[in-house]
């Protein structure tokens, strides 16, 4: 009798020890998950950032090559990303004893699920969108505002900028082949020489029908005689009046008189077929008729200027260096070195274009997301 009661004490004593060992394991399972939702957050917000931007510049450097090569362009926003995560646990805990010496039985039981469940959703750039974003083209108060903000005024006027008062820049499109004019590379360069000594400034006015006019300016005081001399020369190529300082901008190839600048600024679409224009494309292709030949300008090909962008081509086999961005199109590898700082300078400016082309912005619906 005594040794079936001890038998029976050391049965209660283990059921005991098990309920209070998986009861501290719930506690812990539940405030781990109460704990999930916070945790996502810096790893899903940086994750899902570098995804969405390293799938943005692939695709544009893809367009870039599908234009090159006459092939129809597609751009796909991702308009929002909510992912939703649940944490479930479950633990049964059970025991059964009898009067027998080896009655006296014990089970446990327990199950869990994790689900990772992202809905992203896209966006296709078509229609009044399309038109807006892509084929209108970028107003010319935006560009002197790149200017002021710091931006090299060659580097910007090379990129968006067709013509400046009836002088042409180069153009790199098949359907209108042709270098830029001698006096476009001069005149950016004493431009950009001004703009290195502050002399140069912007100023909004409005006009007395309230419309908004951009006003570009010479400043007068506190600058050198050799500035002084390159800002006479600028005005000179672009046959402004040399007696004053403020130039009202304006869109258009041709000024009305000598007191505008008229600028024919570029749109997206136009600034992405002049970057597929520096394409190292290969040979064959072009002897096979599948796309068009390089153009080179006397000034890509210059010490003070060189190539806006150079993006290689080779063999989908064939060994590359460091890739910023790369894309496969038909039996090629096309990309930008990583070490030529040139170039993904150039391309980082035309993603930070694209996104001030952006017409209109649909933001997704406030959502609230259970995440455990």
């Amino acid at each position: 009798m005594w040794f079936e009661q001890w038998q029976q004490g050391v049965t209660m004593n283990r059921i005991t020890q098990y309920f209070a060992i998986f009861g501290s394991a719930a506690i812990l399972f539940l405030s781990g998950c109460g704990g999930l939702g916070p945790k996502t957050i810096p790893r899903d917000r940086f994750n899902y950032a570098t995804a969405i931007s390293n799938s943005w510049k692939n695709q544009m450097l893809l367009n870039m090559v599908k234009i090159r090569y006459a092939d129809t362009p597609v751009f796909v926003d991702v308009a929002s990303v909510i992912s939703q995560y649940a944490l479930e646990g479950e633990i049964s805990l059970g025991a059964s004893w009898s009067d027998g010496l080896y009655g006296d039985s014990q089970n446990v039981g327990g199950s869990g699920k994790y689900r990772d469940q992202p809905t992203i959703t896209y966006a296709p750039l078509i229609g009044k969108k399309f038109s807006e974003s892509l084929m209108t083209p970028i107003p010319p108060p935006a560009i002197f505002f790149l200017i002021q903000a710091g931006w090299p005024v060659d580097f910007v006027f090379r990129t968006c900028v067709q013509t400046i008062n009836n002088i042409h820049n180069r153009s790199g499109a098949q359907t209108n082949l042709r270098e830029a004019d001698p006096e476009f590379y001069r005149l950016i360069s004493l431009l950009r020489e001004v703009q290195k000594s502050g002399a140069v400034g912007m100023r909004i006015e409005t006009g007395p029908e309230k419309e908004i006019a951009t006003v570009f300016t010479f400043r007068a005081k506190n600058i050198s005689p050799e500035v002084v001399t390159k800002i006479r020369s600028a005005k000179r190529i672009l046959g402004l009046n040399p007696d004053l300082r403020e130039f009202k901008v304006v869109y258009g190839s041709t000024p009305r008189d000598d007191r505008e600048l008229a600028v024919l600024s570029r749109s997206m679409l136009e600034i992405i077929v002049e970057m597929a224009s520096y394409i190292d494309v290969p040979e064959e292709h072009i002897a096979e008729g599948r796309t068009y030949e390089t153009l080179i300008d006397q000034m890509d090909v210059s010490e003070e200027f060189g190539p806006l962008i150079t993006i290689y081509s080779a063999k989908v086999s064939s060994k590359r260096g460091d890739e910023f961005v790369g894309v496969r199109y038909r039996d090629h590898r096309f990309w930008i070195d990583d070490r030529d700082l040139r170039s993904k300078r150039m391309f980082s400016f035309l993603m930070l274009l694209f996104s001030f082309t952006e017409s209109e912005k649909a933001y997704a619906p406030v959502v609230t997301i259970p995440t455990g």
